[in-house]
């Protein structure tokens, strides 16, 4: 019986367009907001706490750590490679018997990605580009539209903003090494769309390198 193995790959993502953060200002807002996107059904205290000294009520923010540095959460990267792989199945790219052998169909990659595949650590720092103050971050906004009932709305959206430039490091942790090969393709679909907010206008765009892998 043919076995697999857990592997780790260490990798620097490097910011080609700004990021916008993702988390309401308002401590209400935002903790409605986590448990709408968190995998788990449930907010954690920590992740309200990460609101930090940033009070925008009327912007989305990011969250900090301890040192009230600028932080992604580690499921927030496992959306990206659920979105990556979902581009990927619909690219055609694989059979659907290759897919089908590692579970990445387009009613299974979810699940085996939030089971099989794992980021540490849970708090992801972005390191700002020198002479970025991460205590006065610069905000982008930008006009809405949507159609309601009433006509087309327009509203103001106000995002605060990491600049181009900035790195993170993770960990990607596959406990089902046939995964493996499939990161690097997750990894290089940042080149064409990102993290964060507003990334399908081109936001949050990355690129990537491998600095580390046991195997």
């Amino acid at each position: 019986m043919e076995t697999t193995k857990t592997r780790v790959m260490l990798a620097e993502l490097t910011l080609i367009e700004p990021l916008l953060g993702t988390l309401a200002g308002d401590p209400n807002i935002a903790t409605e907001f986590i448990l709408s996107k968190h995998p788990d059904g449930q907010v954690q205290a920590d992740e309200v706490e990460s609101l930090g000294k940033v009070k925008e009520k009327a912007s989305t923010i990011f969250s900090r750590n301890a040192d009230n540095q600028p932080i992604l959460w580690d499921y927030q990267v496992k959306g990206f490679f659920k979105s990556a792989c979902k581009a990927m199945i619909e690219t055609d790219t694989f059979t659907k018997a290759e897919l089908k052998e590692v579970r990445l169909t387009s009613y299974l990659h979810k699940r085996t990605i939030d089971t099989q595949l794992f980021i540490a650590p849970r708090r992801l720092v972005l390191r700002l580009p020198d002479g970025v103050d991460e205590n006065n971050l610069d905000f982008l906004e930008r006009p809405l539209r949507g159609e309601t009932m009433r006509g087309e709305r327009i509203s103001l959206a106000r995002s605060e903003m990491c600049p181009a430039g900035t790195k993170l490091k993770c960990q990607i942790i596959v406990l089902n090494d046939k995964l493996f090969p499939f990161i690097s393709r997750w990894l290089d679909y940042g080149k064409l769309n990102g993290l964060g907010q507003w990334r399908n206008s081109g936001m949050g765009r990355f690129s990537w390198k491998e600095i580390k892998s046991n195997g």
